[in-house]
């Protein structure tokens, strides 16, 4: 199921990446397409040395010693342990809404964090499961690969509002009437960039999110040894984020647990899957663990 994951994983960045040269290629040309070459290899590198700290940065988390939190630290070092990994590096994030998101682009460079208001919602065990689906998504590299996707798409965005103002001041500068047919075309074809381009991206990047919280649910469970604290949780926090939607930035919403922006524009784009499908996947794998391991 890994193996098949990282799979799509691939052919789903790829496909992003691939969007994004068509794009060049369709403002520029050849030398439009290596630009976009460029700046797409610029920004997988970036996101791989960078998008840990950003990632924190943007949701103004904030590291915290083992003296300042005990409890977690020391819930993060069992599960770590029982994971067989790195234990990462803790951040707590000031907010009432209860949440959490794990980053790093390897084991090595983790980082966990929940907010501040996660443990008054949640039990002991429901937030082990929420620590256990966060190293999960370390352990399986997810974390990076949703950054690089996040910054490829955003980069696609940015693309798309070139070609808009492309065409505010190509339609400012006047055509002659010899380029007129020319120009309405390429006008038709900035007009599908900018509509289409931002959909697919985001279309990618939701895909991607999606598969990778299915695997991390039972990547959790499976380090807790029990998926129903874990699905518990879930439920807990998907009612939290619906009646306080977190003020966080959208750029950052799809590395938490459960969508921070409930509600409106965030449910029409959702970066995770339905709460209630991943709820009865958890209760579903209650019966395929063997009593030892919980």
């Amino acid at each position: 199921m890994q193996i098949w994951n990282t799979f799509k994983t691939t052919i789903l960045l790829a496909g992003m990446t691939g969007l994004f040269l068509v794009i060049g290629a369709a403002l520029g040309g050849q030398v439009g397409m290596f630009i976009a070459l460029i700046f797409a290899v610029a920004m997988n590198m970036g996101a791989w040395w960078f998008s840990d700290s950003l990632a924190l940065r943007m949701s103004g988390a904030r590291e915290v010693s083992t003296a300042e939190a005990p409890e977690l630290h020391r819930m993060v070092e069992q599960l770590s342990l029982r994971a067989n990994m790195p234990k990462p590096r803790v951040y707590i994030i000031d907010s009432e809404t209860p949440n959490a998101f794990a980053t790093g682009r390897s084991p090595e460079k983790g980082a966990v964090a929940v907010t501040s208001g996660i443990a008054r919602l949640l039990t002991r065990d429901e937030l082990a499961g929420v620590v256990a689906h966060e190293l999960a998504h370390i352990k399986h590299r997810d974390t990076l690969i949703s950054s690089i996707a996040a910054t490829i798409a955003g980069a696609i965005t940015m693309l798309a509002d070139m070609a808009m103002w492309g065409m505010m001041f190509a339609g400012l500068s006047g055509q002659s009437d010899e380029e007129e047919g020319g120009g309405f075309a390429g006008m038709v074809g900035g007009v599908l960039i900018m509509i289409l381009a931002p959909i697919a991206a985001m279309i990618i990047q939701m895909a991607i999110s999606r598969s990778r919280e299915y695997a991390a649910d039972a990547g959790g469970a499976r380090i807790l040894g029990d998926p129903l604290p874990l699905a518990s949780a879930l439920e807990k926090l998907e009612w939290a984020a619906g009646r306080v939607p977190m003020q966080t930035s959208p750029a950052t919403s799809h590395l938490y647990i459960v969508n921070p922006l409930a509600g409106g524009i965030g449910n029409l784009f959702r970066t995770h899957p339905q709460t209630a499908e991943r709820i009865a996947r958890l209760r579903a794998m209650t019966s395929q663990m063997p009593l030892s391991a919980r």
